[in-house]
């Protein structure tokens, strides 16, 4: 059986962090879904630390297609959710049906991979995240600790469905971790 793996975001998405997941997850044969706002072509982002600035610099990226809009996406048809860093998350996670996505993921303990600023989303269903632990970018670490999880120092970390990374350096890691969690799922409806 065929996995369907959904990624949300918009524009100002992290580069590597929307490009790495997509293409991994088309190397693996699972089919992946790329869902913004509205369906349009999005403008990603490129992060960088410069040796003399205190924080991360943010140069435009490539384009890259969504293949649909929020509003369209039933998440009863995807086994996986993705969500990317970068300033998307900031705005989409106030769309009630992102929040609504995200639920789903989590009511369901259906694999959720979320990188650097992608925590954000999660932090909107605080119901949901109480008591979970996961890493973010460590900027993101305050709203992470508002929304009753327990942030985590690691680079990468696995709580049960949740799988969450630092930012686009650890996206390999991020990766594997997240294949073997939507493995497990695979495995133990069979």
């Amino acid at each position: 059986m065929s996995k369907k793996v959904l990624i949300l975001s918009g524009d100002a998405v992290e580069a590597l962090e929307i490009f790495y997941p997509y293409y991994r997850c088309l190397e693996e044969d699972i089919e992946c879904v790329i869902a913004s706002p509205t369906k349009k072509k999005l403008q990603t982002v490129v992060h960088d630390f410069i040796s003399g600035v205190e924080t991360y610099t943010e140069k435009p990226g490539y384009l890259l297609d969504s293949h649909a809009s929020i509003d369209d996406i039933s998440p009863e048809e995807f086994d996986g959710l993705i969500i990317p860093g970068g300033r998307a998350p900031e705005y989409i996670r106030m769309n009630p049906k992102v929040q609504e996505i995200a639920a789903h993921f989590l009511l369901e303990n259906k694999p959720i991979g979320v990188i650097c600023h992608g925590s954000l989303v999660l932090t909107t269903v605080r119901q949901y995240v109480q008591g979970r632990e996961m890493t973010a970018y460590t900027a993101c670490r305050p709203e992470v600790e508002a929304s009753g999880a327990v942030y985590i120092e690691d680079p990468l970390y696995v709580d049960g469905n949740i799988v969450s990374g630092h930012a686009w350096p650890d996206l390999p890691g991020f990766m594997k971790a997240f294949f073997k969690v939507l493995t497990v799922e695979e495995a133990a409806s069979v």
